[in-house]
């Protein structure tokens, strides 16, 4: 579980194909002393939820558990692929990570899976005079529906407020430390992102859909 609040971005270190999936390798954040994880942690890799298979050391070898600074490969399945933008990622490409949160730690965001929903794009990015900006997203077929104002959505892992949902496409204004912390503050028209609706949205979805069944 997650709050889509980004403690780090960093470039892909790796991208390579492995049968019908791919290996993803990142570095560990820098200046981030805590950042020690081990095999089997969960991270949330713009907004989809990863699972450490290994850490790597400078030569590319295994390094034990909790190395400072070790680099963090993730295997993807065929269908992590299928269900995010991950099968364009390029080396240099930066990526918002959080870890997994813990019982009892503040919820900052809002409770955030870590399962993408499906896809969208960046369709427009205008700045503010406070130094911020305004994105305005299209979602992919049938994830309009989960759009409410005022509502919560996440996008590459970033908790968002709705604004402005119009059939696919809503408004959400992003503040200069949201922009200077994640990888919105590269962000390009027409790029791909990985959208996963409010969790609590889906769960009366799916109690509505039963009891009318």
């Amino acid at each position: 579980m997650f709050t889509g609040i980004i403690e780090a971005c960093v470039p892909v270190r790796s991208f390579v194909g492995a049968g019908s999936g791919a290996r993803l390798v990142v570095p560990a954040p820098e200046g981030l002393a805590e950042w020690r994880v081990g095999r089997g942690q969960s991270i949330a890799v713009a907004g989809c939820c990863l699972t450490v298979a290994e850490l790597l050391g400078s030569d590319g070898g295994a390094v034990p558990d909790g190395t400072e600074g070790a680099d963090m490969a993730f295997d993807l399945s065929e269908e992590t692929l299928a269900r995010t933008w991950f099968g364009a990622l390029a080396v240099g490409r930066r990526l918002n990570l959080e870890r997994a949160m813990r019982l009892g730690d503040r919820i900052d965001g809002h409770l955030v899976a870590g399962h993408v929903d499906g896809g969208g794009r960046l369709v427009e990015a205008l700045d503010v005079g406070d130094g911020g900006r305004v994105f305005t997203f299209e979602v992919d077929g049938g994830l309009d529906r989960y759009l409410v104002e005022k509502g919560s959505v996440t996008i590459d892992g970033i908790s968002l407020t709705v604004v402005e949902p119009e059939g696919a496409r809503f408004r959400v204004a992003v503040i200069p430390v949201t922009l200077a912390l994640t990888n919105f503050g590269t962000a390009e028209i027409g790029q791909r992102v990985n959208v996963e609706a409010d969790m609590i949205g889906k769960w009366i979805e799916r109690l509505v859909l039963q009891r009318e069944g």
